[in-house]
């Protein structure tokens, strides 16, 4: 019997990318030489891919009402977090404490993915992404993105799309 968590791991998988095998989605890998001097990881994704920074999106997670919540926003603007809470039908929203970001994910701060997490938390995804035909997102580790259609990101993260980027 062939192992395929196996053959994913030789080949780098994360749990995101392993996600999205899993689930027979079309996406791309994009890796590059993450530099830690850099001020903004997506910034530096998006120039290290060539990628127009309204195609790459970051992956911010927020506490809304007390609870975890992940935003997911280009990397040319920032996350309304009033907009984000509204999202949710919360009130009040916060950046959540990186370290709990990190715990519940299981994903390192500027590499957190919004797929393959370790508790799966509500996602909102910015309706910008819309606008594209595929996206950039981080594959679940610094120096690593994965591409696919917004509408397959949102389908898997089970996301709800609405207007929280602020460019």
């Amino acid at each position: 019997m062939a192992k395929k968590p196996k053959k994913q791991q030789q080949s780098g998988g994360t749990p995101a990318t392993v996600a999205l095998t899993a689930a027979g989605v079309d996406f791309t890998v994009h890796a590059y030489d993450h530099d830690p001097s850099h001020p903004s990881y997506g910034e530096e994704a998006a120039e290290a891919m060539g990628v127009s920074p309204d195609r790459v999106f970051k992956t911010l997670v927020a506490d809304v009402d007390g609870a975890l919540v992940v935003g997911v926003v280009p990397v040319a603007g920032s996350l309304d977090l009033k907009a984000l809470a509204a999202a949710v039908g919360g009130k009040r929203a916060a950046m959540a404490d990186p370290a709990l970001a990190e715990r519940t994910t299981g994903y390192v701060r500027g590499g957190i993915s919004p797929l393959g997490q370790r508790k799966r938390l509500p996602t909102v995804l910015d309706d910008s992404a819309q606008g594209h035909t595929t996206i950039c997102v981080s594959a679940g580790r610094r120096g690593l993105e994965v591409e696919l259609a917004p509408t397959d990101l949102a389908k898997l993260t089970n996301a709800v799309t609405a207007p929280i980027g602020r460019g």
